[in-house]
């Protein structure tokens, strides 16, 4: 079982940055690929981005893609989603995912953390 807990969400200004962690509980965390996804009000959950178990395949959805990175510190159980020129679009709840191969699918992921608010103010 790994547990996964995010943070780093908060309120900030249409333009500004943010930067998530989520950190897992258990060693095999590096054996993950990690994903973040996000959900906003009435909306479905949407992909955001992955990155596999070494760091060296990273994936983007469209809608963040040069705007947001990923990265992981397998020494410290720890994936982070760096954001950058947010858009108030860009509000929602952002959940972190551990899944056994690299997918942008929801259904692929095994573990999830509880999710950490992330608004952007117009």
């Amino acid at each position: 079982q790994v547990q996964l807990v995010e943070s780093g969400g908060g309120l900030v200004q249409a333009g500004g940055s943010l930067r998530l962690s989520c950190a897992a509980s258990e060693r095999t965390f590096r054996l993950f690929t990690l994903g973040w996804f996000r959900q906003a009000p009435g909306k479905e959950r949407e992909f955001v981005a992955y990155i596999n178990y070494s760091g060296d395949n990273t994936y983007y959805g469209d809608s963040v893609k040069g705007r947001f990175t990923i990265s992981r510190d397998n020494a410290k159980n720890t994936v982070y989603l760096q954001m950058n020129r947010l858009k108030p679009e860009d509000t929602a709840i952002y959940y972190c995912g551990a899944a056994f191969s690299p997918a942008v699918q929801i259904a692929s992921y095994r573990y999830w953390g509880q999710g950490t608010q992330v608004t952007v103010s117009s």
